[in-house]
C-alpha cells in the first residue's frame, strides 16, 4: 500500500498561495472588523436610500388660538410663491420659514425655532412614528410638545446645553440677548437671560448688536454669542449675566456663525467671506485689549476663503472667484480636522483645520441654467453633518431639495479638490446625490445616533428624511440592547451595520 500513498513534502509543494482578495462580507462576519474604507465604499447605497418619509406644518395653536408662525403665513405667502419665480431679481426673504434645528447629544428631543419667533421642541420618537400613518393622517400631535412658545422677537439660532439636557439657548438678530429656557417648565419667560452690554457712541446713544449664533462649553457656566459687528462675548452664568470677556475680529464685518473646538478653540465666520480662529488658551494671540470691563482678544489667525479657493486651479478656470458671505460652518463629527462651511451662492466645501486648505468643493450650477426657477431667492442656509460617513447635508439654492454630499477625507471623494475620474474605472462611481422635497430647505439636523435627517423649510415644515438602512440597524440595536442588557460589543454592532447595508430593502 505503500506504493499508493503520496508524501507529505510533495502535497506541501504542490499547495499554490491564494493570491485573491478575501471576499469582504464573509471578513467582516469573521473578525467584527471593517476596513479604514469600509464606510465610503457603502456610501453609495446609504445616499440611494434617503428619502423623504413625512412632512410637518407649522400649524400649531397656543391656548386655543394659531401661534404667531401659523398666523404669519397668511401675510407671507407671496413671499413663499417667489420661491417659484414671482420674485424681483435678487429678492431677499426674510420674517420666513425655520431658521434653525438641532438634536440634543442623545437625540431624544429636536428643538426649533422660527423666524417668526416660535420655539418648538418635539419628541423625535413621536415625530418618526407619526410618519409612518397614511398621508391624510399625517399630523403631528400637539399634546406631545415638550415646548412651545412664541416671543416677541424672531428666532435665528438655537443650541442645546450639552451638559443639561433640559435646557435651549436662543439667540436673534433683534436684540442683544442669550435666551435659556427650561423644558421643564411649561411657561414663555426664560429661567435665565443673558445681555449684552451696550455700547455707547459719541453722542451718548445705545447701539444695539444683534446676535447671530450661539454656542455653549461642556463646563455648563461658560456661552458664547457672535453678533453683527464682528464681536463674540463670553459669559459666565455664575458670576453675572453680563460677559467676562470677548473675542474679536478687529473688523465691523457680521460674524455669520460660530463653532467650537473643545475648550480650546473658536471657529467664526464672517459675512465679508473670512474664517476666523481664536486660541482660549492664550499664547500669541491673547494679545487683548480692555474696553468697559470687558477683555477682548484678538484672532489667532484669519483665513480668506476666496484666496485658498483661487489655489485650486481647475475651479479659478471655470469660475470668477470673488468674496462670498459664509453662511455656516460646521465641524466634521466623525473626522474633527474638517471644517465644512456654506456661502450664499450655494457653495459649500471643506476646509482642513491641519493645512489651512480648501480640500473639497461642490459647486451647484447656477440658478440661471434652470429654465423652471430663473429668479434668485436669497435666504440663509444652515447645513448638517451627518454623525458618519463624512457626509455633508445641505439644502439647495435653486430648487426644492437636500444635496448629500461626499466629503470623505480621501481623493477617492467626488468632491476633493484633486479627485481623479479615471482611477474609477474599475470600482463603483461614487456621486453625489440630490434628494427632491417638497419645500425649499433653510436648515437642516441629522440624528447623533440613526443619520435620521430633519430639514426645516422656508414654509415652515419640517420633513423627515430616512433610510431603510439607519432605520434597520436603529431596529437591531434596540433589539440587542434589550436582549444583552446594553453590553454591546465593538464586533455584535460592526455585523449589525454589515447586515443592515448589504440586506435587501
Amino acid at each position: 500500500m505503500e506504493k499508493y500513498a503520496v508524501p507529505v513534502a510533495a502535497i506541501a509543494e504542490n499547495v499554490k498561495p491564494i493570491t485573491g482578495t478575501q471576499w469582504n462580507r464573509s471578513l467582516v462576519e469573521l473578525t467584527g472588523k471593517f476596513k479604514g474604507n469600509y464606510r465610503h465604499d457603502v456610501s453609495p447605497l446609504l445616499m440611494q436610500s434617503y428619502s423623504e418619509i413625512g412632512a410637518f406644518p407649522h400649524t400649531y395653536h397656543i391656548e386655543g388660538r394659531p401661534c404667531k408662525t401659523h398666523i404669519s403665513s397668511m401675510y407671507h405667502s407671496f413671499l413663499i410663491n417667489a420661491a417659484t419665480g414671482y420674485a424681483s431679481e435678487g429678492s431677499r426673504i426674510s420674517g420666513v420659514g425655520v431658521s434653525a434645528l438641532e438634536f440634543d447629544r442623545q437625540g431624544i428631543y429636536l428643538a426649533s425655532v422660527t423666524r417668526s419667533g416660535c420655539l418648538t421642541v418635539h419628541d423625535f420618537e413621536s415625530l418618526y412614528c407619526q410618519s409612518n400613518q397614511p398621508v391624510p393622517r399625517r399630523e403631528e400631535d400637539e399634546g406631545k410638545h415638550l415646548l412651545h412658545i412664541s416671543l416677541s422677537n424672531s428666532i435665528d439660532a438655537v443650541r442645546w446645553n450639552p451638559v443639561n439636557q433640559d435646557e435651549v439657548a436662543c439667540t436673534s438678530l433683534s436684540h442683544n440677548e442669550v435666551h435659556i429656557f427650561d423644558i421643564g417648565y411649561i411657561s414663555s419667560e426664560p429661567v435665565e437671560v443673558l445681555r449684552k452690554r451696550p455700547t455707547v457712541t459719541v453722542h451718548g446713544s445705545s447701539i444695539r448688536k444683534g446676535l447671530t449664533d450661539i454656542a455653549l462649553f461642556n463646563d455648563d457656566t461658560r456661552v458664547l454669542a457672535s453678533d453683527t459687528c464682528g464681536a463674540i462675548s463670553i459669559w459666565d452664568r455664575r458670576v453675572g449675566d453680563l460677559p467676562q470677556t470677548g473675542l474679536t475680529t478687529n473688523a465691523n464685518s457680521s460674524l455669520t456663525s460660530i463653532q467650537l473646538n473643545g475648550d480650546q478653540c473658536v471657529y467664526g465666520a464672517s459675512k465679508s467671506g473670512f474664517i476666523y480662529i481664536w486660541d482660549l488658551r492664550g499664547g500669541r494671540s491673547s494679545a487683548a485689549f480692555q474696553s468697559h470691563k470687558e477683555v477682548h482678544s484678538s484672532p489667532m489667525t484669519s483665513l480668506k476663503l476666496a484666496s485658498m479657493l483661487n489655489k485650486i486651479e481647475l475651479l479659478k478656470a471655470q469660475s470668477d472667484i470673488v468674496a462670498k458671505e459664509i453662511q455656516s460652518i460646521d465641524i466634521n463629527p466623525s473626522c474633527p480636522n474638517q471644517l465644512g462651511f456654506h456661502l450664499d451662492d450655494g457653495w459649500s466645501g471643506v476646509l482642513d483645520l491641519h493645512n489651512f486648505q480648501v480640500t473639497h468643493i461642490h459647486c451647484p450650477p447656477p440658478h440661471w441654467l434652470d429654465e423652471t426657477n430663473n429668479v434668485p431667492i436669497l435666504f440663509s442656509r444652515k447645513p448638517s453633518w451627518l454623525p458618519a460617513h463624512s457626509m455633508y447635508a445641505v439644502g439647495s439654492s435653486s430648487s426644492d431639495g437636500l444635496h448629500l454630499l461626499d466629503f470623505y477625507p480621501h481623493r477617492n471623494s467626488p468632491c476633493h479638490v484633486d479627485h481623479d475620474d479615471m482611477k474609477e474605472i474599475f470600482h463603483p462611481r461614487k456621486q453625489n446625490k440630490l434628494i427632491p422635497l417638497s419645500g425649499r430647505v433653510t436648515a437642516c439636523a441629522t440624528h447623533p445616533l440613526n443619520g435620521t435627517i430633519i430639514a426645516g423649510t422656508l414654509n415652515r415644515k419640517r420633513l423627515m428624511l430616512a433610510n431603510g438602512i439607519c432605520f434597520r440597524k436603529l431596529l437591531y440595536s434596540w433589539f440587542l440592547k434589550s436582549t444583552f442588557h446594553g453590553k454591546e460589543t465593538m464586533m455584535t454592532m460592526s455585523i449589525i451595520e454589515h447586515f443592515c447595508v448589504y440586506s435587501p430593502f
